[in-house]
């Protein structure tokens, strides 16, 4: 059994170290434990720190692609290397290294394919009230669209199973947090949660400029996953309040026409009219949508073939 660490860096030479000196060499259940390092166009050094301090592979990215770039091209070396487990972890050591034995520990017990870890945001002492409403609302969507319960869906302490990660295909720009998770639960993958208790923060996220800017980024991911694997629940709801919409001004005008008065009140049935294509509009987007849904399964599951192949070992 081998597990690969991958930790995806941006200008993280000052941090990496701290994160390095706890991360474990040996974790019960593995007879191989490898560092992996993805430097995503870091200009301070990153790299260099990296192989200085005894990490066995080092990725480097000319200019800098993304976090969800990072994870993908980190996985597909780790898988390529013949991992059993990858663990996921941040360079700017907000989370516990040492946690990574009891993070992978549902995998080889059988009982999950992704484990996250709990950072218990609601504890967190820099988090504003805000912020920690916005991530509970945030989880419980996206636990909604996974079918799951996630009390912090947004963390990046993770462990996957190589049969989880084959399955998966991150194609957003922005974190793969969101999408992965979602795929997951939509696809039948057993996913589990850790607690752990977070690192002292050591600098401001360079994901976004503010809480709002990742507000709106992880709306857009959650909304395409939702879109995407439940089209049904979406369009459905879309169609059913654009026919109620519809519906309360037609019946409005029916009632004044009846009374002698519906030359006054052609306004409500112009608005009713238009709820009404809205309605068959949504209804139209969601066969399209299911159809679209029926070919990326089949897509995906060629491509999960082809990754069996091209890693050399059968599931």
């Amino acid at each position: 059994m081998k597990l690969v660490v991958q930790i995806p860096c941006l200008d993280e030479a000052e941090t990496l170290p701290l994160v390095l000196a706890n991360l474990p060499r040996e974790v019960p259940g593995f007879d191989e434990v490898e560092w992996l390092v993805i430097d995503d166009g870091s200009s301070d050094g990153t790299a260099e720190v990296a192989k200085n301090l005894g990490v066995d592979h080092v990725l480097r990215h000319r200019s800098t692609m993304g976090l969800a770039r990072s994870f993908r091209d980190g996985v597909d070396f780790a898988l390529s290397r013949g991992a059993d487990v990858v663990v996921n972890t941040d360079g700017d050591n907000q989370y516990p290294s040492e946690r990574v034995g009891d993070l992978v520990a549902p995998i080889l017990a059988g009982d999950a394919d992704i484990v996250v870890g709990d950072r218990q945001t609601a504890t967190i002492e820099h988090f504003s009230p805000f912020k920690k409403r916005m991530q509970r609302v945030g989880s419980r969507v996206v636990s909604a669209a996974a079918k799951a319960s996630l009390p912090d869906a947004a963390s990046g302490f993770r462990a996957y199973s190589r049969q989880a990660l084959l399955r998966l295909n991150v194609v957003t720009q922005f974190s793969y947090t969101m999408e992965t998770i979602i795929q997951a639960g939509n696809k039948g993958l057993r996913i589990a949660s850790v607690p752990i208790v977070t690192n002292p923060k050591t600098r401001e996220s360079r994901l976004f400029r503010n809480i709002w800017q990742h507000m709106g980024r992880s709306a857009r991911a959650i909304v395409r996953s939702w879109i995407m694997f439940r089209p049904h629940l979406v369009f459905l709801t879309l169609a059913a309040l654009f026919f109620v919409a519809s519906a309360v001004p037609a019946v409005r005008f029916l009632v004044f026409f009846v009374q002698g008065q519906g030359s006054g009140n052609v306004q409500s049935l112009v608005f009713a009219a238009a709820m009404l294509v809205g309605s068959l509009l949504c209804l139209a987007l969601l066969v399209i949508a299911d159809l679209l849904r029926t070919n990326r399964t089949l897509l995906e599951d060629s491509l999960e073939r082809l990754k069996q192949l091209q890693y050399g070992r059968e599931e």
